[in-house]
């Protein structure tokens, strides 16, 4: 990019400082320099995005990029391409690798594979306990120590009481963030999907949705308990909505994220035992759904996060109760959330920016991103075109397929993502 780059004649949308308006985005020196309708363009480069959203960068707070240990699904290098593909300036990578993120070693390793990538930021996650076993606690205070502000066992629940109580009471002095997957195992054991009419038609074992609920509670008295920072994953059932409203009016220190998946299919999807609707937690019914979509307009549910989590070919394409749970969701989460929210007006755009932006750059710690979209801020953008319509279909820029979207028509497609000033997406095609 040139040093001087005008964006102009987009709607420009940035929750972090309240603007909404047709203008002009100065960047100069991996910045922004102006921004306005009058915004000076002497000098510069011009990007013609009329017809254009201009937002702050997206921000992922929950992807797995499965490096190291399953490079034959992603690595660090192919996820930070489908997230600057689809629009992420910065993600979150989950711990559950192979050696677990538990260590600051491991922690120094993804970030310095995400540094010779230069596609996107990466957040290491650290895990909450050695191993992701439930019993010991991880190095928790190191791994605060270089940077390092979310902690997550995803995937599995943290299953004591006394344990989770620990490392919210611990990381309260790091003022990190514990991110629990709540799921109560002795319930969810075995389920293939939710359990409710269509796992009995399609003789599939159930979980159900009380496995998630109990977690949620017990998890929202600790987080009251110690006033430590808590923050729910992926949330898929309305009773857990309910009670996380509940939590919130009474001041529980407590976030939630719930994914674009969760936002637009249900269990009945499941009918034809394509793999790729199997989820965890799964899909639930049409009114969990809408419960989760009332939750994230009203602000009860503060973020999307796509939870990708890509798979080999040959592992999703397993029996049905053999293969993993899991769908990518780079590419897809913006045009998921227009498609289904935005469009039909069940949330404005500056909330679903709010949400895949603002929110979830404010919980992760991730200075930088999520705006305000002001001078002598970082240039982390997103341009999209909000009616561009296409068909999910391979190939993906991620090394895996495992879509639950695949055939599906979106509409809104990322034109340009811009990191630090630089192009890592330009005119819809990632820069390498």
């Amino acid at each position: 990019m040139a040093e001087r780059t005008a964006f102009i004649g987009a709607r420009v949308v940035d929750p972090a400082s309240g603007r909404d308006e047709v203008a002009n985005v100065l960047v100069e020196g991996g910045a922004v320099a102006a921004v306005g309708p009058d915004a000076s363009l002497r000098g510069a480069s011009l990007v013609d995005c009329h017809g254009l959203v201009l937002a702050p960068g997206l921000v992922d707070l929950h992807a797995h990029l499965r490096e190291p240990g399953r490079e034959d699904a992603e690595t660090v290098e192919t996820a930070s391409r489908a997230a600057a593909a689809g629009g992420f300036t910065a993600v979150a990578a989950m711990a559950n690798t192979d050696p677990v993120a538990d260590t600051p070693a491991v922690v120094e390793e993804v970030r310095s594979l995400a540094s010779r990538a230069a596609l996107c930021d990466v957040f290491p996650v650290g895990a909450i306990t050695k191993g992701l076993a439930g019993e010991e606690m991880a190095a928790i205070g190191e791994m605060a120590a270089i940077g390092v502000r979310l902690f997550s066992d995803d995937g599995r629940c943290v299953p004591t009481a006394r344990v989770l109580r620990n490392a919210l009471q611990y990381a309260k002095a790091f003022d990190a963030v514990i991110a629990e997957h709540c799921e109560d195992p002795s319930l969810a054991e075995g389920g293939q999907m939710h359990e409710g009419i269509h796992s009995y038609t399609l003789g599939l074992t159930g979980k159900p949705a009380e496995s998630e609920e109990i977690v949620v509670f017990r998890d929202l008295a600790l987080a009251r308990l110690t006033g430590g920072r808590l923050h729910l994953q992926h949330l898929s059932a309305g009773g857990s909505v309910e009670l996380l409203r509940r939590a919130r009016a009474a001041g529980v220190r407590v976030t939630a994220e719930v994914t674009p998946h969760h936002l637009v299919f249900v269990d009945e999807d499941l009918v034809t035992y394509d793999t790729n609707f199997k989820v965890n937690p799964p899909l639930r019914t049409p009114e969990d759904r809408e419960a989760l979509r009332a939750a994230l307009a009203d602000g009860t549910i503060d973020a999307v996060a796509t939870d990708h989590a890509p798979h080999a070919v040959e592992d999703k394409e397993a029996e049905f109760d053999q293969a993993p749970p899991g769908t990518i969701g780079l590419e897809t989460a913006l045009a998921a959330v227009l498609t289904h929210l935005v469009e039909p007006g069940l949330i404005p755009l500056p909330r679903a920016i709010e949400a895949l932006s603002t929110a979830p750059a404010r919980i992760l710690g991730a200075s930088g991103h999520g705006g305000p979209i002001e001078p002598g801020r970082p240039a982390n953008l997103v341009v999209f075109d909000p009616r561009a319509e296409w068909v999910v279909e391979p190939p993906f820029v991620s090394r895996s397929r495992n879509s639950a979207f695949l055939g599906k028509s979106l509409r809104g497609k990322v034109i340009h993502t811009v990191l630090r000033g630089e192009p890592v997406v330009g005119d819809g095609k990632p820069r390498r």
